[in-house]
């Protein structure tokens, strides 16, 4: 199919809302009646906001799709897409604009907190459909009316991506997402200590040929096409002051990769190198990571990796490698 110039590289589904960020002085917090902290700000930036900025940002062109409320959460998420350059189109959610409150620690960990009572609605089929015929690929949330948007991105014949989050490898409301994609992100948080079992069932049972687990700083493990691999932690550019947003900015690395037509291993990189930049970004901003600036990084990266696997193979009696392959 010819493109045009309405045409886009990928829609994204659903994962818009408000995050309250707190900053506390520990967490998990101690018992106590109530506590001094020093700044409360309510911003825009969910999962799917969080994905469409980076995306954006490394210079793909995005379409949001998703339910918002005409409250000031979605005035708020409005002006996100406004202020970011990212085309939203936002049915009404009756009962407004999803929304949670993020508590974040010192180090840069958090703990969500989410209003399950919001975020209803549904998307019209035919806008389904004919935002699906303009994109590349489609990347869907787990919340709101998407399981229902599947089919018809499955017959539109675009390639889909999801993430599951802290998935638990059990909970049924996980499973159509997990199946109906071509590419599945989830975080390692819920896992057992060994995904593996986990990461092959996804694939065995659905249509998915790259699992992608994500492990924070530990790196993350990678299952494509039947071959499970690690991929290396990236070193955060700055100091590390959230890990919000974090998991977001690894699946727009990742699907960045793939996009270009890169080979798994660099996709993987590509992701870990987007994921720590985003540690970076206090939570209050919304920030993400330039081409330029990820395919440099990446490049160090890949050099370090391959230094690091040539004195693996010195070590083990092997010898140098017989070239770098990228």
């Amino acid at each position: 199919m010819q493109r045009t110039d309405d045409d886009f590289d990928v829609l994204v589904l659903g994962g818009a809302g408000v995050d309250t960020i707190v900053y506390v002085p520990e967490l998990p917090l101690p018992d106590a009646d109530s506590r001094l902290v020093e700044g409360v700000q309510a911003r825009a930036g969910h999962t799917g906001d969080f994905v469409a900025l980076g995306l954006t940002g490394l210079g793909l062109r995005v379409h949001h799709l998703d339910v918002v409320g005409d409250d000031p959460e979605g005035d708020l998420v409005r002006a996100f897409h406004r202020d970011h350059g990212i085309p939203l189109t936002a049915p009404h959610a009756p009962d407004g604009t999803r929304r949670a409150v993020n508590l974040v620690g010192p180090d840069g960990r958090r703990a969500s907190l989410y209003d399950g009572g919001r975020g209803g609605g549904h998307y019209p089929e035919e806008t389904v459909a004919a935002l699906a015929s303009r994109c590349r690929h489609a990347h869907v949330s787990i919340t709101g009316p998407c399981e229902q948007a599947l089919p018809v991105l499955l017959r539109a014949g675009v390639t889909v991506s999801t993430d599951l989050h802290d998935w638990d490898g059990r909970a049924e409301h996980h499973l159509p997402y997990a199946l109906a994609a071509d590419v599945v992100f989830l975080s390692a948080a819920a896992l057992p200590a060994d995904p593996e079992p986990v990461m092959r069932r996804i694939a065995r049972e659905g249509r998915a040929r790259a699992v992608v687990v994500t492990a924070g700083a530990e790196g993350a493990l990678q299952l494509v096409d039947g071959t499970l691999t690690r991929v290396p932690p990236a070193v955060p550019p700055a100091p590390v002051v959230d890990s919000n947003g974090a998991g977001d900015a690894f699946a727009a690395g990742y699907l960045y990769g793939m996009l270009r037509g890169e080979p798994a291993e660099r996709c993987g990189r590509f992701g870990a190198v987007a994921g720590a930049y985003a540690c970076t970004v206090p939570a209050t901003e919304a920030r993400a990571v330039d081409a330029a600036d990820l395919l440099a990084a990446a490049a160090d990266f890949l050099a370090d990796a391959d230094a690091d696997a040539d004195a693996d193979r010195r070590a083990a009696g092997d010898g140098p490698s017989s070239g770098g392959g990228h």
